[in-house]
């Protein structure tokens, strides 16, 4: 299905002064599996990325959005936290860089941080 609606483009927003503002930081996986991966081996994985919320206090949300993407991305995984500070505790987590390791299933992966407009 192809959309000709033009939507406005959205832009970044810098913010100069963090302690001015209140935000949350947003950290989004998008992967695409290898080819024959067994469909258990990802259901571990996204149970797994579940339960880091419960090992990693710094991670707000513990939704995990399945979804079939464009460009064969096939997972989504998100992830909010209430600060910068915090999604850097997640980042060098010893259970984030034990998770890790169970990427190898994975043709492609995309990470994106990103802080929604701020509220001033």
């Amino acid at each position: 299905m192809v959309c000709n609606k033009r939507r406005p483009m959205l832009s970044l927003q810098m913010v100069t002064d963090m302690d001015q503002v209140n935000f949350t930081a947003k950290h989004i996986v998008l992967a695409k599996f290898n080819e024959g991966v067994e469909e258990g081996e990802i259901e571990r994985l996204i149970r797994d990325y579940a339960d880091l919320s419960n090992h990693i206090e710094q991670i707000q949300g513990k939704d995990v959005s399945i979804e079939n993407l464009h460009q064969g991305f096939t997972h989504v995984f998100e992830t909010t936290f209430q600060t910068l500070e915090d999604r850097s505790v997640y980042v060098d987590h010893p259970a984030h860089v034990q998770f890790r390791t169970a990427f190898l299933h994975i043709a492609e992966i995309v990470a994106i941080d990103y802080v929604p407009r701020p509220e001033q």
